[in-house]
């Protein structure tokens, strides 16, 4: 049984780079496809994709990996939880690492990064931060 999925998402991704698999599966969702959908915008990963599938369908992802085989994503790390949620105001968004790492939002216009964020002047939960 999964309790959080968004969290066993994020260990998928942690645990295929660590190996340096070339892509990764898991079951679709829309929050999943909108962190995808952000990862590839600011180029930690090269694309994803949706996979027909019984009874689920599921998300394909391609990762990255720089010139000479080093890890894009070094770090990436869920701050809301499910016991403990993590919300911020556009205001209160500070950039991770001076701007080498992003946050990536749940906001009322979907799941967009810190940066996006900021200019839009939108708040909202913060699902994790990677770099």
């Amino acid at each position: 049984m999964m309790t959080d999925p968004i969290a066993d998402m994020l260990t998928q991704i942690r645990n295929a780079v660590r190996v340096e698999r070339s892509h990764v599966e898991m079951p679709l969702s829309k929050v999943k496809r909108g962190l995808a959908e952000v990862l590839k915008r600011e180029g930690y990963i090269w694309d994803w994709k949706e996979v027909a599938d019984e009874p689920v369908s599921r998300l394909r992802i391609e990762l990255k990996y720089g010139p000479n085989g080093e890890r894009l994503i070094q770090r990436i790390r869920r701050v809301s939880k499910p016991g403990r949620r993590v919300y911020t105001s556009a205001r209160d968004l500070r950039p991770v690492l001076d701007g080498l790492g992003i946050q990536i939002i749940s906001t009322s216009r979907g799941v967009i990064s810190d940066r996006e964020a900021r200019q839009r002047n939108l708040g909202g939960e913060v699902l994790c931060q990677v770099w």
